[in-house]
C-alpha cells in the first residue's frame, strides 16, 4: 500500500471539496493526497446529500445518521450559512454508534475520543463548522498533516458567485498557488480542463477503487460507510487502510 509520503505529486497539488459529515475513508484519502485542501462551502447547500449525514453499519442494514439543519424557506442558502436545527444531534448519534459498535475491536480505545470530539463539534451553530472540526480531528487521528483552508479565505464570496464552476475552481487554484488540481471523478462531466491547461495548471483525477477490506462487524463488507466504522474496527491501524495494493491514487490520464 502507498504511504502518505508516497502519494504526493512533485507539483503543488490542491483539492477543492465541499465539507461532509463524518465522511467515508475516500474523503480522508483525498485529503492526504494533496498539499492543501480547500473547503468549498460557499456554494448552495443540497438536501439529502453528504453535507449533514452519513452511513454506519448495523446488524440489520446500513443506517443513516443525520445532523438536523434549518432548511424551510432557505432553498438557496450556502453550506456555510446553514444552521443546525437541534443541538441534541450529537448525543443521539453517539447513542446510535455506541449501540452498534460496542463490540468493535477498537471501541474501548477510539470510542471515548470520537464521542468527545462529536460533543465538542456540537457546540458549533453552523453545519460547516461542525464538519470542519470533525474533519480536522479525524485527519489528525489518521496522521494526515494536510493544511485545510476555506475558499472564502482565498477569494471574495461575491466574486466567486459570478463565475461558472470551472472558472471558479481555476481561480481558487491560482489563489492557492496550485500547480496541479486533484478532482473527484464526478467532475469529469463539467470540468473544462482546457481552462486549466491554458493557465499552466495540471488536472489530476482521484481514484476511489482498490481500497483493501478491513475487519468489520455485521455481515458482508460495506466499503462506503463513514470513517467511524474504520476507526472503531481497526483503531491505530486505520491509516494503512487508506492506501491501495497497486499504489495508484490518482492520475492525469485524459487531462488536456
Amino acid at each position: 500500500m502507498a504511504s502518505p509520503a508516497q502519494i504526493h505529486s512533485p507539483k503543488r497539488t490542491i483539492a477543492i471539496v465541499q465539507s461532509n459529515y463524518l465522511p467515508w475513508r475516500g474523503y480522508s484519502d483525498l485529503i492526504r493526497s494533496v498539499d492543501e485542501l480547500i473547503l468549498f462551502d460557499s456554494v448552495q447547500y443540497t438536501r439529502r446529500d453528504w453535507r449533514n449525514r452519513n452511513v454506519i453499519k448495523t446488524p440489520q442494514a446500513p443506517h443513516w445518521i443525520t445532523v438536523p439543519v434549518e432548511v424551510k424557506g432557505r432553498f438557496r442558502q450556502p453550506i456555510d450559512e446553514t444552521r443546525i436545527a437541534d443541538a441534541g444531534w450529537a448525543e443521539r448519534h453517539i447513542r446510535t454508534i455506541e449501540a452498534n459498535y460496542r463490540r468493535a475491536a477498537c471501541f474501548a480505545n477510539v470510542g471515548p475520543w470520537l464521542f468527545e470530539t462529536m460533543r465538542a463539534a456540537a457546540a458549533e451553530p453552523l453545519l460547516t463548522h461542525v464538519n470542519e472540526r470533525l474533519l480536522r480531528a479525524i485527519a489528525e487521528r489518521l496522521q494526515i498533516r494536510t493544511p485545510l483552508r476555506r475558499c472564502t479565505e482565498l477569494l471574495d464570496r461575491a466574486e466567486m458567485a459570478g463565475m461558472d464552476a470551472s472558472t471558479r475552481l481555476l481561480a481558487l487554484c491560482r489563489a492557492a498557488g496550485a500547480e496541479c488540481y486533484l478532482s473527484g471523478p464526478a467532475a469529469r462531466d463539467y470540468l473544462d480542463e482546457s481552462l486549466f491547461a491554458s493557465a499552466g495548471i495540471e488536472v489530476a483525477w482521484m481514484h476511489y477503487g482498490g481500497y483493501p477490506d478491513y475487519p468489520q462487524l455485521w455481515g458482508a463488507f460495506e466499503p462506503q460507510v463513514s470513517v467511524v466504522d474504520l476507526l472503531l474496527n481497526v483503531g491505530d491501524k486505520a491509516p494503512a487502510f487508506l492506501g491501495r495494493a497497486h499504489g495508484e491514487d490518482y492520475s492525469t490520464e485524459g487531462a488536456s
